[in-house]
């Protein structure tokens, strides 16, 4: 196996490139990103070499580009980082098992339209145009909405801009009107999100992230370490934790439960005080906040966790 964690560390695929008038590369969609080598006799499909020309609207013309990258190796531009978050959403590769060092400043920021990407030093001057075309701008970002470039399998987004291209998201899960997930970030099987799924997070199979929950990331100054949320997992609204929780554990609505919480574990060894970084990852647990003295508890809980609505996730 690979650093990337699969058993060919290399990707490629044929995307529409969007041209800026000084040349420079907006976005790239891949209507078909590959894991492998490119074989020597690939050709571009129709779907996207149909597409290139100008669009003098928005002062970008597009064209057909081949990318070929090591999924081990850094970023290294723009086409790169497209294909790579391409992949995650296409659900060719799982949150964290790919290098993305890089993947930020290989970004520009644009302005994204309904008709697609305009760079930022045009936007202005092109705004009246814009205005009168009925273009409009939903975004300024280095991320664009998922939906505008993939279409998830068996999946339900109620708000398309809370989801970013790069989110992994599997087939059953439901991603309500409040419900955020960030690239290189989602769910590994049939999941409910209400709450924030942050970079680097990883939620597992029949989880629920309840309403306004919300996960540590590593981002903007977040810790170093991967949350994950483990399979039949409730984190109860309003709740968020900065450790990984455990397969069929509980997090209590409006509990926030970071690393260095300190906790009582309660068990039939009797009670001892411990910081939640010792408990994270572990199965089987019920995080609570006690109305009476406010200390945080954490109780054994037997069986499985929580069992999702199944005609939401059919």
């Amino acid at each position: 196996m690979t650093q990337a964690g699969f058993l060919d560390s290399k990707a490629w695929g044929f995307g529409l490139a969007t041209i800026s008038s000084d040349g420079s590369i907006l976005d790239v969609w891949y209507s078909n990103p590959q894991l492998g080598t490119a074989p020597s006799d690939a050709v571009a499909p129709e779907t996207i070499s149909s597409m290139v020309g100008e669009d003098a609207r928005r002062r970008v013309s597009s064209k057909v580009v081949l990318t070929e990258v090591d999924l081990t190796a850094p970023v290294a531009d723009t086409a790169d980082a497209y294909l790579r978050l391409h992949l995650l959403s296409t659900l060719q590769v799982k949150p964290n098992t790919i290098n993305l060092d890089g993947l930020i400043p290989a970004l520009p920021i644009v302005a994204f339209t309904n008709v697609g990407p305009v760079a930022l030093d045009d936007l202005d001057e092109l705004r009246p145009a814009l205005t009168r075309a009925g273009i409009s701008v939903y975004a300024i970002d280095k991320f664009p909405r998922l939906v505008d470039y993939v279409t998830p399998r068996k999946v339900r987004i109620a708000d398309a801009s809370r989801v970013r291209l790069g989110a992994h998201l599997s087939p059953g899960t439901t991603i309500m009107h409040e419900g955020f997930v960030n690239f290189n970030a989602g769910t590994l099987g049939v999941s409910m999100v209400e709450g924030r799924i942050s970079q680097g997070v990883a939620v597992g199979d029949g989880a629920d992230i309840g309403g306004g929950a919300s996960i540590m990331g590593t981002l903007s100054g977040g810790g170093k370490e991967r949350v994950a949320i483990g399979a039949r997992a409730l984190l109860g609204a309003n709740a968020g934790v900065g450790i990984s929780i455990g397969d069929d554990s509980v997090v209590e609505a409006g509990l926030y439960v970071t690393a260095g919480t300190k906790v009582t574990i309660i068990d039939a060894e009797g009670e001892r005080s411990a910081k939640a970084a010792e408990l994270s990852g572990v199965a089987n647990l019920l995080f609570r906040r006690n109305s009476v003295s406010g200390r945080v508890e954490v109780l054994p809980r037997a069986g499985v966790g929580i069992v999702l609505n199944s005609q939401l996730h059919g």
